[in-house]
């Protein structure tokens, strides 16, 4: 099994702070098993992105690019779900 490295970009770090807690532990759950698992059951490709996928946690949403090549995950949003594809 190759795991993948997982990155957050900086402004992350300000949605985290927006989050209700009991969501907070659950988003943080979902990313740190994305490190072992970069396409899991739940996660759903977004039209007209070559890689950039969503998780569902709820009301909101974990929005991350996936490198193969490079084995990393960068996650780009983590947001309520009609904030979040406002961006795309």
């Amino acid at each position: 099994m190759e795991f993948y490295s997982v990155l957050l970009k900086p402004s992350v770090e300000k949605d985290f702070r927006g989050l209700p807690k009991a969501i907070l532990s659950r988003v943080f759950s979902a990313i740190e098993n994305l490190g072992e698992e970069p396409f899991p059951s739940k996660a759903a490709k977004l039209e007209g992105m070559d890689r950039t996928f969503r998780i569902r946690i709820g009301d909101y949403r974990i929005i991350y690019e996936v490198e193969k090549t490079k084995k990393v995950i960068t996650i780009l949003y983590v947001r309520h779900r009609r904030e979040v594809y406002r961006r795309f």
